[in-house]
């Protein structure tokens, strides 16, 4: 028989849960190295002096910033988005799309600007989007996005830059 002072109640269970779930989500994870050699390369050191806590921790620990909290969201002029990186131009103003899910979307990058790979992290298949130049992480694509592609590429907002036409 289970002594009711000891046992752990279905309340405590499920809040334990949360709490666990909640503080897997917000742990900054530790990006792996790809196997492919990117052009721009920097000690850790030297890209947060670059980047700045915020955009580091998005960049290269692959983090998430909280949804609609990004200016980009409401840019919506003619121009480029560019890697805050290293400043390559990732895509073009005229992709960009309202998708509702509180970061900046685009349908379709600039050519040669990003690379894919899995992420299984979380427990989540997802594609992961990186610059293709310094292998900055910016976000996931999916594929429930607009035509002509059918892809929403949904960015961090702080791992770009805007460059105005």
């Amino acid at each position: 028989m289970i002594d009711p002072k000891s046992a752990i109640g279905r309340r405590e269970l499920i809040g334990g849960g949360l709490v666990a779930g909640a503080a897997l989500l917000a742990w900054p994870r530790q990006r792996a190295e790809a196997a492919v050699a990117f052009e721009v390369r920097r000690s850790t050191g030297e890209w947060k002096k670059l980047l700045g806590p915020q955009r580091y921790a998005i960049l290269r620990e692959a983090g998430t910033e909280r949804p609609y909290s990004s200016a980009l969201n409401k840019e919506h002029r003619r121009g480029t988005f560019t890697c805050a990186g290293c400043g390559l131009p990732l895509f073009s103003s005229a992709t960009k799309f309202e998708s509702g899910t509180g970061w900046p979307s685009f349908f379709q990058p600039l050519g040669n600007a990003v690379v894919t790979h899995s992420d299984r992290t979380l427990g989540m298949a997802r594609t992961e989007v990186l610059c293709r130049r310094c292998g900055g992480h910016l976000g996931h694509v999916f594929d429930d996005g607009p035509r002509p592609t059918g892809l929403r590429y949904c960015m961090n907002g702080l791992s770009l830059k805007f460059r105005p036409a």
